[in-house]
């Protein structure tokens, strides 16, 4: 729908570049919170893997939001974001010593530690700074997703988290030691679900898993669910809006969430996938032997899904009402993977045309790179282009 662009304003812009639709965005906060405000003691934190821009955390952190981090440019990131350090949490299988001490310096709500060694470690350092950190252990609860192989991270070899079989074993080393404070467990079954079965699944793991550790007499104040909901990429116009309804009602009627307990998610491409689109400028359009190749200034250098996972994302020429012929959408990277799409429909392509790759808001911007010594794209809103 070539009318929800400032193609004019585009026309000024040096491509490519990343365009994030505010009024998507602001509605799926607003449906996000809506949804919530039907629960007590629901909580949720924003990925910021899936996107850092600035203006986009900015809007974010504005709807109430807390923060999901994975590294200590993460934690720099919400803080300047405005994002109170209470509602920070701090993930990642890997922390750095700088990373834990500036969580433990910023006073960040929860560490959701992923093995003994980083419990020990995180523990030493608290007891430098005569201070007590907030844990969770993330927990692998043994749960497949639907999902691409590279973002299932729930599965019992993992690199991610602990085991279920060294839960009892962790938890008591915690309680054993002086300046940690166990307080949650934490989980992640994958990204782009769309089948609520696997998040029923996991609420299952952990409806078992917390009647073991009461049978122990251990109390949990916290459940984090970690994120994974799927959105529409086929269909992003038709689909603007995540599944949220469907979502937090299967955790609330399948979790069995005990009165002391907060529950907790880390959505990350739910809120922003729908809001961004990557827009490339055509610089050539090539006849092949059997087919035509559209080939734009923008590579997996700007948005690298589709060389990585396979990930589809919807292409549409927003600057032609030219008849629909079929193209291989390419960029000029000097790598054969550098493909968006093959034998895609679109209005009929030239030299200078817009394209727009849709439902690029979440792991578009934030994964570019500089490989071909490319600079990155720039980020804009619509809130800047009225």
């Amino acid at each position: 729908m070539k009318g929800i662009f400032p193609i004019d304003k585009f026309r000024s812009l040096r491509t490519p570049f990343y365009y994030y639709d505010t009024r998507v965005l602001r509605d799926t906060l607003a449906a996000i919170n809506s949804e919530m405000s039907r629960y007590d003691r629901f909580a949720t934190h924003y990925a910021i893997k899936a996107n850092a821009n600035p203006k986009v955390l900015a809007i974010i952190r504005e709807s109430g939001m807390g923060a999901d981090c994975v590294s200590g440019g993460e934690i720099r990131a919400a803080i300047r974001a405005g994002f109170p350090a209470s509602k920070i949490v701090f993930a990642g299988v890997g922390k750095a010593d700088w990373e834990i001490n500036l969580g433990l310096e910023y006073g960040i709500f929860c560490f959701n530690v992923e093995s003994i060694p980083e419990l020990e470690v995180i523990n030493q350092l608290a007891a430098a700074r005569d201070k007590v950190a907030n844990i969770a252990f993330r927990i692998n609860p043994d749960v497949g997703a639907h999902t691409h192989a590279n973002i299932t991270t729930g599965l019992a070899e993992n690199k991610f988290g602990i085991s279920m079989r060294d839960m009892d074993k962790v938890i008591d080393i915690a309680l054993g030691m002086k300046n940690v404070r166990f307080i949650g467990l934490h989980f992640h079954i994958g990204s782009q679900i769309l089948d609520m079965g696997d998040f029923i699944a996991l609420c299952n793991r952990v409806n078992e898993l917390q009647d073991k550790l009461e049978a122990r007499h251990i109390l949990v104040e916290h459940i984090n669910v970690g994120g994974g909901l799927g959105i529409d990429y086929t269909h992003p116009n038709r689909q603007p809006i995540p599944a949220f309804k469907e979502y937090f009602a299967t955790y609330a009627g399948q979790l069995k969430l005990r009165p002391h307990q907060t529950l907790h998610f880390e959505l990350g491409r739910a809120v922003v996938g729908q809001c961004g689109s990557l827009i490339s400028q055509v610089l050539y359009v090539k006849q092949g032997t059997k087919k035509k190749f559209a080939i734009l200034d923008a590579g997996f250098t700007d948005l690298i899904r589709p060389a990585l996972y396979q990930a589809y994302h919807k292409i549409e020429n927003i600057t032609s009402d030219e008849p629909v012929e079929a193209y291989d959408v390419v960029g000029p990277i000097c790598e054969s993977s550098d493909v968006f799409g093959k034998a895609i429909d679109l209005n009929g392509a030239k030299r200078g045309d817009l394209f727009a790759l849709r439902s690029a808001g979440a792991y578009g911007e934030i994964m570019a790179s500089g490989y071909n010594c490319r600079e990155l794209p720039k980020g804009y809103t619509s809130d800047e282009l009225i």
